[in-house]
């Protein structure tokens, strides 16, 4: 009922900029939060940022102050400006979408994932 799609990973140099994005759509249904998570080669899948329907946003300690996540709710779309990227950075980005349709939930939706490539 809800599909996530993300864009926008590729590669760059450690200080370099990305800008991700993810959009839900589908039938009869609404978004609350949405959020980015990361995961690396052989590592557990973890949160990078999330911001919820009514704009509050939640980061991971390491990309405070690097990373701003931003949505457009009329889009159902959000957005991963990434700036001053570090090699640790290096991660499939992966983008959540809490799905509801009335008062149900839906239930937790993931995209495919983007690849984020930082060398130095």
């Amino acid at each position: 009922q809800v599909q996530v799609v993300e864009s926008g990973g590729g590669l760059v140099q450690a200080g370099g900029s990305l800008r991700l994005s993810c959009a839900a759509s589908g039938r009869a249904f609404s978004i609350n939060a949405m959020g980015w998570y990361r995961q690396a080669p052989g590592k557990l899948r973890e949160l990078v940022a999330r911001i919820s329907s009514g704009g509050n946003t939640n980061y991971a300690d390491s990309v405070k102050g690097r990373f701003t996540i931003s949505r457009d709710n009329a889009k159902n779309t959000v957005y991963l400006q990434m700036k001053n990227l570090k090699p640790e950075d290096t991660a499939v980005y992966y983008c959540n979408a809490e799905g509801f349709f009335g008062g149900g939930y839906l239930g937790d939706y993931w995209g495919q994932g983007t690849q984020v490539t930082v060398s130095s």
